[in-house]
């Protein structure tokens, strides 16, 4: 029988794809976070995709926040926090730790838990511990959820400088000269610890760079000028990683690239250039984002070498085996050397930021950018890969 006349039954709409943005997080990078999280939320696009804005407050609880990028900005040289935007101080939500069912679920002291829908992939912008190090990653491997950047082992060697290091090494990428103190080390006996940076100085001179082996957006670091500057600078820096690393100056310029993972693999950005900030002794946290000096996209260089720099970030995401993208900073001598300094897993990615800006001017623009970073976590599956 013909079933041409028969009555049909209406196709049902599609459902978009539900992106959940996480951020805060129990780093000293929370606020950045919050502010990250708050440029996300502005640009995505609403008609692609639903959102569900999840905070990790600085005590680690999870919070359904309010959707509200206009309060996620940096005020009066002050940094938002989770807490502020936290629909209740005490409720919490939940994620799936079941890789058949990705119901996320919104509960408060004496209430009925809510189911609050299915999340098809994560939006992690957590800076430092806790988030960016494959912590977060890894709870996201375990739910099967497919989430935006690198995987477990990636994340946890972009956030730690030492083994990011050894892997350049490893591959041939140039470094610069580096002393790691752990946390033993300084335990056992502060007096030997202490003497190998003095050695180090004495052999690579004096200043040096006194900075957290696990932390990011130059926070804890230190610029020592000499021997009297220097148990400042461990203290400060022990602050925020009981592990820490010393870094000889590398004399040259600043230079970034950003690496973004399209259809056919990973492809860079032009190049830009940190000149060095009036106001700082180098571009620290407040230079970056609360006096937010500029780069130069793109940056003044031959064609040979934005070629190199660009096929070096490229090396250095493979390196590391990242995924979805990156940002890699180097120095160019003053012999025309580009020596990398380290690659940044989830990088700042406000619109000041330099690795939206860098892509901005190869034409990708900020909502494209967060289009596809979310399309290549789609694409890609949880588990070994």
């Amino acid at each position: 029988m013909s079933t041409e006349n028969l009555p049909q039954s209406p196709e049902q709409p599609s459902r978009k794809p539900r992106v959940a943005v996480v951020f805060g997080g129990r780093s000293s990078e929370h606020g950045i976070s919050v502010v990250t999280a708050g440029a996300v939320l502005k640009a995505i696009d609403r008609t692609k995709y639903d959102v569900l804005p999840i905070g990790i407050t600085r005590d680690g609880r999870w919070a359904l926040t309010a959707d509200e990028p206009e309060r996620m900005a940096i005020t009066d040289r002050r940094t938002p926090s989770v807490e502020e935007l936290a629909e209740s101080r005490e409720g919490g939500v939940v994620l799936p730790v079941d890789p058949s069912n990705r119901e996320v679920v919104y509960s408060e002291p004496g209430s009925v838990p809510k189911a609050l829908g299915e999340v098809d992939v994560v939006f992690p912008v957590l800076h430092g511990p806790y988030g960016e190090d494959g912590t977060l990653q890894g709870l996201l491997e375990l739910s099967g959820v497919p989430y935006v950047g690198a995987g477990v082992l990636a994340s946890a060697v972009g956030q730690d400088k030492e083994y990011m290091k050894r892997i350049f090494t490893s591959y041939g990428l140039a470094v610069g000269p580096y002393v790691v103190i752990r946390p033993r080390e300084w335990q056992q006996d502060e007096s030997a610890a202490r003497k190998k940076i003095i050695d180090f100085a004495g052999e690579h001179g004096w200043p040096l760079f006194v900075k957290p082996a696990r932390a990011g957006s130059s926070i804890g670091i230190t610029k020592v000028g000499d021997l009297s500057g220097l148990d400042e600078a461990i203290a400060t820096a022990q602050a925020h990683d009981p592990k820490i690393l010393v870094e000889a100056a590398v004399r040259g310029r600043e230079i970034e690239c950003g690496v973004l993972e399209f259809e056919d693999g990973p492809r860079a950005s032009v190049p830009a250039e940190i000149p060095p900030p009036d106001a700082h002794a180098y571009y620290d946290f407040e230079a970056k984002y609360i006096d937010s000096t500029p780069g130069i996209v793109p940056a003044p260089l031959t064609e040979e070498q934005t070629a190199e720099v660009r096929e070096l970030a490229v090396q250095a995401f493979e390196a590391v085996s990242c995924e979805g993208l990156v940002r890699a900073d180097f120095f160019l001598t003053e012999d025309g050397e580009f020596v990398i300094n380290e690659v940044n897993t989830l990088p700042g990615f406000t619109p000041i930021s330099m690795y939206p800006q860098m892509w901005q001017a190869g034409g990708v623009s900020y909502p494209e950018l967060i289009d596809r970073l979310v399309q290549a976590a789609l694409r890609r599956p949880t588990g070994l890969r």
